[in-house]
């Protein structure tokens, strides 16, 4: 089976500002909702947003932020996974 863009959903996103990382709680069509870690979009000079590049290697900075934003991450997770 193919891959179908259609049924690709995102279902929650994050930002840290300061790097430009993204989280996102993804699902494709029925199934299990996951985490995903990247891309990275910086901003540009004049405030406009570059195209999206690979998360690459994580900085101190991300880690920092990851780690106050993973108790919401993981709630949200459960919330959408249902029970274990």
């Amino acid at each position: 089976m193919a891959f179908d863009p259609s049924k690709d959903k995102v279902l929650k996103k994050w930002k840290c500002e300061e790097t430009g990382l993204i989280v996102t709680i993804n699902q494709y069509g029925d199934g299990e909702p996951k985490v995903q870690i990247g891309p990275r979009i910086l901003t540009k000079k004049d405030g406009t947003e570059r195209a999206p590049v690979k998360a690459g290697r994580l900085s101190i900075e991300d880690i920092l932020w990851f780690y106050d934003t993973i108790d919401e991450i993981k709630d949200e997770l459960s919330n959408l996974s249902g029970p274990v």
